[in-house]
């Protein structure tokens, strides 16, 4: 007997999200859901991001323009969402952005986003896209769930920011083009962008007020010198810091420097650092062919601060310029310069105490994009092109080995690069655990992706591809498509102009993956085939069967029954030729679901059963899951519901117990079936209910609706066929837009059923069938001609 109604359960688990599948080898660690802060969330449980960074210690001044932005505030309704602070550089428009920021945060609920866009860096801007992604990421969209396309992510990121009131700091723009896909589309949020260039297209399209910060008046910068000196100094004269200010033309980029400078060294007299400051601006001066006060003195005081660094310390300066980015760890910066990371790491303290760099956390620090721009400069000048080469090849090494001795934890049994030996100078990366590896790859995502950028302009071909192929094992199991694409075709290029054609098969098969988790299916089986035909004219029966088994899945996704036959039995025999004893048992599984699934129930239990035996063997728990999962699956359909229930349960249990939201989302489904078909029916929908939420977190939108659907039957059986038929309809929503036929004809069989029991109109009914009908013509297997002989029998009774 089916169990009491639990009562209305509303089907309101909204949101939408670009799905993605999960493969067999993509599940090589455990994937961690981290709950968020109890003092991050807003209204309906939504994560608020607080993503400004700490604002300037010791500001002081703009006053005047700190009460023009409040009165942009306290306008009802504002008269403008964009507000553009304008400036020379280092004339402190990011400080008085982050300062101002932290002041009205209590103004702006929904939380603050902040990106700097790198507009004015030696590297390239930062894309929208880029920026985007991160956006949509700290707006709580699963990975899987951002869109791949440009104009997609700014639509929704637009969605998303409608209605909430957020403030938005875009820092360093160098053009409105940049600032235009990060706007929000309708009235509720603050956008304040800093430039150096007026960017007056906003003003015309958006309506953009402009707020020009000039240099600070000359009482206010003697002000902040003294912030800066007084617990170091005592006794200036007035007038000698005014000179001061005034060399350094009142900015305040140049005023900290040179306040810090003097600082830190107590018993100088001021006249004398006044001196020396005035030497190197007469230097800069006989060397320079532009008449910009403000660019000379900042300038002058950098090299002032630079030449007064001891040899060391400058050699580390002028060739962090030399990193990809402007954000780099210890270890990074010693891999530069050949040292040891402690000396690096104390070399670096000075470079901070000097206010040349900034420390962001423990092990990391980040420049000014003045202060790098000046860095390449002296690169240029003083250093022998030789050795900025040779600099180079150690960091992008670096960043290789690192990359690859991380996979070695999240992903040891993805294919691994040959690499050169590290330099002997260059302490390689150790990392003590998967936690650990994962952690690195998270905060060198960007530097990561940069690394490869940089090689790929350098020439520097080996690089480019091997990053990206060791790069996959960590994208694959986060979905950060922007770098996966990006990287993955920059690794393509490179190896088709050497030539390297195993490297072409990794980087093919790659982009087959990205594409595939990306629900690009058809770009995904281009890809794929690639990698196949080249395995193939190699004789490389390795990659081959790795590439069939992706293939296997894909068509598997597809519902391509004989074709995912085909490729994962060919793979199984590859397998057990090279006597591979942990890809045979997983291609084998693989093959009993498609055995499974074309009604081959005696051959499927064998099979799985086989793996079954051989993963517990070497306690391989999560495998162990995943057969017990298609275990279930073989015993329901030969209606042993109890067993089934039985293999579902101990499936899941082994994902919980491995902290595997992936295993236990999916895993979750097939026991909400067991559940439905045994009559508990409370149980089915909680467990369906589960699996939407882990697959809403995860971005699966293909796996979300299959949990719906499950859903909606186990409504229909309960009598409440509204309910059930809301559940179908949200299905069929997300099977459509991803072009899923066979899903999508599915449910619409199950919701032609729903509305049925509702009793509405039979032509109502009659179109949903026939639409499934059509739907279902291009697939041959067993299962879907008995779908169609069911449909065209309901179409012959007039239903």
């Amino acid at each position: 007997m089916p169990e009491a109604s639990p009562g209305r359960v509303s089907s309101s688990l909204s949101g939408s999200s670009t799905g993605h599948v999960v493969q067999a080898r993509d599940i090589q660690g455990p994937v961690h859901i981290h709950a968020v802060p109890p003092n991050a969330t807003t209204r309906h449980g939504e994560p608020v991001p607080w993503q400004l960074p700490t604002g300037v210690r010791g500001f002081v001044n703009r006053s005047v323009e700190q009460e023009a932005m409040g009165r942009l505030l306290a306008e009802h309704p504002p008269s403008a969402q964009v507000l553009v602070l304008t400036g020379t550089a280092g004339v402190g428009k990011t400080s008085l952005a982050l300062h101002w920021a932290h002041a009205v945060r209590e103004r702006f609920p929904d939380g603050q986003l902040y990106a700097n866009l790198h507009g004015y860096d030696p590297q390239e801007p930062v894309a929208a896209a880029q920026v985007l992604e991160r956006f949509l990421r700290a707006l709580d969209v699963p990975a899987a769930a951002i869109p791949t396309d440009p104009e997609a992510m700014a639509s929704t990121y637009r969605s998303l920011v409608a209605g909430r009131r957020m403030l938005i700091v875009l820092d360093n723009a160098s053009s409105a083009a940049q600032v235009r896909p990060l706007l929000p589309g309708v009235p509720g949020c603050l956008v304040v962008v800093t430039s150096r260039h007026r960017l007056s297209g906003l003003g015309v399209r958006e309506g953009a007020r402009h707020l020009t910060l000039e240099v600070l008046a000359e009482h206010d910068a003697v002000e902040l010198l003294q912030e800066v000196t007084a617990d170091y100094r005592n006794g200036d004269d007035p007038d000698e810091l005014a000179q001061l200010a005034r060399l350094c033309a009142r900015l305040p980029l140049a005023l900290r420097i040179a306040a810090e400078r003097a600082a830190g060294r107590p018993r100088m007299l001021l006249n004398d650092l006044i001196q020396d400051l005035r030497d190197e601006s007469s230097l800069w001066d006989a060397l320079s062919s532009e008449d910009e006060e403000e660019s000379e003195a900042v300038r002058s005081v950098f090299a002032w601060s630079y030449r007064a660094l001891p040899a060391d310390a400058a050699r580390l300066f002028r060739m962090l310029g030399l990193h990809p980015t402007g954000e780099f760890s210890v270890a990074a910066a010693a891999a530069l310069v050949a040292g040891t990371v402690r000396q690096t790491g104390r070399l670096l303290d000075g470079l901070v105490a000097g206010h040349m760099v900034e420390q962001t956390a423990p092990d990391r620090y980040r420049f000014h994009d003045l202060l790098r721009a000046y860095a390449v400069d002296q690169v240029r000048r003083e250093q022998e092109p030789e050795e900025s080469e040779r600099a180079v090849r150690r960091v992008l090494a670096w960043y290789l080995h690192a990359a690859d001795a991380a996979q070695a934890h999240i992903a040891p049994h993805e294919p691994r690069v040959a690499l050169a030996p590290l330099d002997s100078e260059v302490e390689p990366v150790a990392f003590g655990d998967e936690a650990a590896a994962r952690g690195w790859f998270e905060a060198e995502r960007e530097n990561l992706a940069s690394a490869t950028r940089t090689a790929a302009a350098l020439g520097l071909d080996s690089y480019v591809w091997q990053l990206a192929v060791v790069l996959r094992a960590f994208y694959m199991q986060r979905n950060t498509f922007q770098d996966w694409f990006a990287t993955s075709r920059l690794g393509l290029e490179a190896a088709g102009r050497g030539n390297d054609r195993h490297a072409q098969a990794e980087l093919h098969e790659s982009l087959g993956m990205a594409y595939t988790q990306s629900s690009r299916l058809d770009q995904a089986a281009e890809q794929y085939e690639a990698a196949l035909a080249i395995r193939r004219e190699l004789d490389d029966p390795a990659g081959e069967a790795l590439t069939l088994n992706g293939l296997g899945l894909l068509r598997l996704r597809r519902h391509q029954l004989p074709d995912a036959q085909e490729a994962f039995e060919r793979a199984r025999a590859l397998f057990q030729a090279l006597g591979d004893t942990y890809w045979e048992p997983r291609t084998a599984v693989n093959l009993a679901e498609v055995q499974a699934a074309l009604g081959r129930l005696a051959d499927a239990e064998r099979v799985a059963r086989a793996g079954l035996e051989s993963f517990r063997e070497v306690a391989d728990r999560r495998a162990e899951g995943n057969a017990l999962r298609i275990l279930s699956r073989i015993q329901l359909e030969g209606e042993r519901t109890d067993e089934a229930l039985d293999s579902a349960r101990h499936a899941v249990d082994l994902a919980v117990d491995l902290n595997s939201a992936v295993a236990e989302a999916y895993w979750l489904t097939q026991l909400g079936h067991t559940q439905r078909v045994a009559g508990r029916l409370a149980d089915a929908l909680a467990s369906y209910q589960r699996s939407a939420v882990l697959q809403r977190s995860l971005g699966d939108r293909s796996r979300e609706a299959l949990a719906w659907d499950g859903a909606g039957l186990t409504y229909l059986e309960l009598g409440q066929a509204q309910e059930a038929s809301e559940f179908h309809r949200r299905a069929i929503a997300v099977h459509r837009d991803l072009g899923d036929r066979w899903q999508w004809a599915e449910a619409l069989c199950h919701l032609a059923e729903a509305l049925e029991a509702m009793g509405e109109a039979a032509d109502v009914v009659r179109e949903h069938r026939r639409e499934a009908l059509t739907l279902l013509g291009g697939f041959t297997d067993p299962s879907a001609l008995h779908r169609r002989d069911r449909l065209t029998s309901a179409l012959g009774e007039g239903a």
